[in-house]
């Protein structure tokens, strides 16, 4: 019984909804409010929660073949049977129908409708279509992994915000390095699944400039809450220095052979995003 709580939990991508909760929560904190916005923060992420994980559930049913081939995938509930695509179907609708409820009812219609688009954008455009149509998928489906700070943003106010876009061009810009640097690190299994990564199809060398180019632009964008004055100094040092490090890690990648490098620029970007919305929040109680 425990082991198949655990097959169930492993197709909601724990890891990966986490972030985007924690994405949403900032979200939900920035967002101007009277007061602590605590209806918003328990239903709200509750209801994100359990769309992203539906749509993480529908990723496994979609990508089973595909998964089986992969050796980062191969362990998966429904690519080793574990668990059958009927019942896969089942609780990724089930977990949709209940956020979704929870959000337009709980929440605001504004909310429920973005985040079933990124549902649609993720499960359907993204997994069944780009993901296999165009190297520049990551780049192109990016904007629904994306959108979780907004929702949480319009979660409390109801209205979408020039800061809450910014919020959600800091994520998009931070996927393609993030992504790419998996994909080097994983290039063979790609190759052998004939999924269109840029390493694959445009070289290494290639991939290896737009993760430079695109940390680049992250830094960038992850400068223009502190100038635009939706957070302060202690923000702006704090991201400084996180930005350095990943240019670092990208200049690295760029100018070494070393397969070890893209797999840590890549844990790496993980613990970026991570802190860079933590200190957005420090900074936001500080001030």
């Amino acid at each position: 019984m425990k082991s198949v709580i655990y097959d169930y939990i492993e197709l909601c991508k724990p890891r990966v909804v986490t972030l985007m909760i924690i994405t949403s929560m900032v979200g939900m904190c920035l967002a101007p409010a009277a007061s602590f916005p605590i209806e918003p923060f328990i239903f709200g992420n509750i209801g994100i929660a359990l769309v992203a994980s539906a749509a993480a559930a529908l990723n496994h049913v979609a990508d089973q073949h595909v998964d089986k081939l992969m050796k980062r995938t191969e362990h998966r509930p429904i690519a080793r049977g574990r668990i059958s695509t009927r019942k896969s179907i089942y609780f990724s609708s089930i977990l949709a129908l209940i956020g979704m409820l929870i959000l337009f009812f709980k929440i605001n219609p504004l909310t429920a409708l973005l985040t079933f688009f990124s549902l649609v954008g993720y499960a359907g455009c993204y997994t069944l279509y780009l993901k296999h149509a165009t190297p520049q998928n990551i780049v192109i489906g990016g904007i629904a992994g994306a959108i979780p700070p907004l929702l949480g943003w319009t979660a409390v106010t109801n209205t979408i915000s020039p800061e809450s876009l910014l919020l959600v061009l800091i994520i998009y810009l931070w996927t393609p390095p993030h992504f790419w640097a998996l994909a080097i690190y994983r290039l063979e299994d790609y190759a052998k699944a004939n999924i269109p990564m840029l390493p694959h199809t445009h070289g290494v060398a290639y991939t290896k400039l737009n993760i430079m180019l695109y940390t680049i632009l992250l830094a960038c964008a992850s400068s223009l809450p502190f100038i635009i004055h939706m957070s302060g100094w202690v923000y702006f040092i704090g991201v400084t220095s996180i930005n350095i490090i990943f240019i670092y890690h990208a200049l690295r990648l760029y100018f070494t052979e070393e397969g070890a490098q893209a797999i840590r620029t890549f844990w790496y970007s993980i613990y970026y995003l991570t802190i860079l919305f933590l200190l957005l929040l420090i900074d936001h109680y500080i001030k």
